[in-house]
């Protein structure tokens, strides 16, 4: 493949290395212990963190102490130009759905100390208003931050000893497109890439997953470099804008 081409504008007027606009709305669910709506560019997906007094079955069953994570993503009939069936109603899970809640699962885990959360579960659930590419990565975006607003909530009640998070979680996606390398792509943009990565990575600057494939193409080693730097930089702004948010909302809450 050519080197790619990093400086000219996008159809949304965006420079390649720069995110869509990013939107936080607090407490859009207010029986969950910690929610949020985030709007990345047109995608928007809500996320919420709910806290059950238990642990699955395995844990006990194993003897595994501490806690839980997991997640469910789902994307709601309308989030699409045309209406998307539920999953209930063909009597399964969409693939790419347990695909997507495994991953966002996996990258709270990485987050948290879950000896900390004592004999609890924290279920997050990412339900997708409107997708037009990236819901996976905001809904990662989206639920480190109720993750943390539940975790505060839990230490506002005396609900635990420690405070649980060591780090935030941030994701993007990263692509080749036309030639050029572009950060955060939207749907017209993932649809014709052809190379297709996403990142996560925590606050600490590591990598908690990399998910990178092309489509009737491939890639070089010094392509797959650059798009890494790529999407590090926009997940270290992700952050930024993370952190931001939180110390607003939760003045005491520790660095993170």
């Amino acid at each position: 493949m050519t080197e790619p081409e990093v400086c000219s504008a996008r159809r949304d007027g965006r420079s390649n290395d720069e995110l869509r606009p990013v939107r936080f709305t607090l407490g859009v669910a207010p029986n969950a212990q910690g929610s949020i709506l985030i709007a990345t560019g047109d995608t928007q997906v809500i996320c919420a963190a709910t806290v059950e007094a238990s642990v699955p079955k395995w844990m006990k069953d194993q003897g595994v102490s501490g806690g839980w994570i997991t997640a469910e993503y789902a994307m709601l009939p309308y989030s699409t130009l045309t209406r998307r069936p539920r999953d209930i109603s063909k009597g399964k899970l969409d693939g790419r759905s347990v695909e997507i809640q495994r991953l966002i699962g996996r990258a709270l885990r990485a987050a948290v100390d879950l000896s900390a959360l004592g004999e609890k579960t924290l279920w997050i659930d990412c339900d997708v208003l409107q997708a037009d590419g990236g819901t996976r990565t905001a809904s990662i975006t989206g639920a480190s931050i109720a993750t943390a607003l539940a975790c505060a909530k839990l230490r506002a009640q005396g609900a635990i000893e420690r405070w649980p998070m060591h780090c935030l979680v941030a994701a993007v996606s990263v692509g080749l497109v036309g030639g050029r390398l572009l950060l955060d792509l939207n749907y017209h943009e993932d649809r014709n890439a052809a190379v297709d990565m996403n990142l996560v990575m925590t606050s600490t600057g590591l990598f908690v997953e990399v998910q990178g494939a092309g489509e009737e193409a491939v890639f070089s080693t010094a392509e797959l470099n650059r798009m890494i730097e790529f999407g590090q930089t926009g997940i270290q702004r992700l952050i930024a804008s993370q952190r931001e948010l939180l110390r607003s909302a939760v003045p005491d809450i520790p660095d993170l």
